[in-house]
């Protein structure tokens, strides 16, 4: 059990600072409609760590992620990291639903990941269209000051944003996923060829 419990916090260490090396890294590409928001690719090993090890360890990154941003590049407003905790942990959220539709444990590989990608979409963009709805509004560090009539043209536009950020993240997510898992598989199988062997 100490064993295990160990690999598990060296696993979650060393996913956590593949997303924090990949949030600070210079990979950026501003959203067209809206320059203000980067296409990243730090949230694709979060997405790996759930599947590979389940929601707490997605979500124990995605804090830690936070934490880190928070303390060395909160962006143009002191409160950024936390839209960004949200909009992940909503599809962390849709991507775990998926995984527990019983009927979907099986062979077929095109229907799970379908329906992890788009219930990770509409959660994310569900939940973070009614946080900016709510917050934008309210003066820094919480929102922009901005005005009814400037925040619902808006809504769309990042809602869009966060549905294409999603429909590459959770596809790559899952292939890393399933990649580490067949890695995995074949190291303990020749761990244990070679324990075999010496008995």
């Amino acid at each position: 059990m100490a064993a295990l419990r160990s690999r598990l916090i060296a696993t979650t260490a060393l996913f956590t600072a593949l997303t924090l090396a990949l949030n600070l890294s210079p990979i950026k590409i501003p959203f067209p409609l809206a320059p203000f928001l980067y296409y990243q690719i730090w949230e694709i090993p979060i997405i790996a760590a759930l599947l590979l090890y389940g929601l707490k360890v997605g979500v124990i990154i995605t804090l830690i992620n936070t934490a880190a941003l928070i303390a060395l590049f909160p962006g143009a407003l002191p409160t950024g990291p936390f839209y960004n905790m949200v909009a992940v942990l909503s599809m962390l959220l849709g991507v775990t639903l998926a995984s527990r539709i019983k009927h979907l444990a099986s062979s077929e590989r095109v229907l799970p990941l379908l329906l992890s990608t788009f219930l990770g979409v509409v959660s994310r963009v569900v939940v973070m269209t009614i946080m900016n709805y709510a917050l934008l509004r309210y003066p820094p560090p919480i929102g922009f000051s901005m005005p009814e009539e400037a925040i619902t043209p808006l809504l769309p536009i990042i809602g869009v944003f966060n549905a294409t950020i999603t429909l590459y993240t959770i596809p790559i997510g899952i292939i890393v996923s399933k990649a580490v898992a067949a890695k995995i598989k074949t190291l303990n199988k020749v761990a244990l060829n070679k324990l075999a062997a010496k008995l």
